[in-house]
């Protein structure tokens, strides 16, 4: 009958349409692969992983590395990119020297990245510093490893 057959291929049609949507890995990947989720344009996640949201100093100095100039630039083009998006540069320091001497420090590699991006075209207005000096160590540790991971500058999305 025609009613019949017609009912039977609408619902072989609605099936046939949902099979198409579905769009899960058949590997058991899931979505975004290997667990990991999407990040969101413009954020911290972002910044870290797709530009590098650090630079790293020699002990005892506050000017900036060939390296910690490239990252850097990558950040500005990021942050030119994402005009909305303020920052903070945090500067931190290895666990050796002073409270005082360190807080020093840190705040000379927080204005030494600042004043790169600055020059790079980011607007003073978009960038903040603050030192935590040797307060808040990225690594645990007394030896040259945990010490070249402390000594650092991270920029902050706000």
């Amino acid at each position: 009958n025609q009613t019949m057959r017609i009912k039977y291929l609408s619902i072989f049609a609605a099936v046939a349409l949902l099979a198409a949507c579905d769009t899960t890995p058949k590997d058991g990947a899931g979505a975004g692969g290997a667990g990991q989720m999407s990040v969101r344009p413009g954020s911290q996640e972002d910044l870290a992983q797709n530009v590098g949201d650090r630079v790293f100093f020699v002990t005892d100095r506050s000017d900036l590395t060939s390296e910690a100039r490239n990252t850097l630039n990558r950040q500005s083009q990021w942050l030119k990119t994402y005009p909305q998006v303020t920052i903070t540069i945090e500067g931190h320091a290895d666990e050796r020297g002073t409270r005082e001497y360190n807080l020093a420090l840190g705040e000379r590699r927080a204005n030494a990245v600042k004043n790169y991006l600055i020059a790079q075209g980011v607007q003073n207005a978009r960038v903040k510093t603050i030192s935590y000096g040797k307060e808040r160590p990225a690594v645990l540790g007394s030896d040259e490893d945990a010490w070249a991971q402390n000594r650092r500058g991270v920029t902050m999305v706000d």
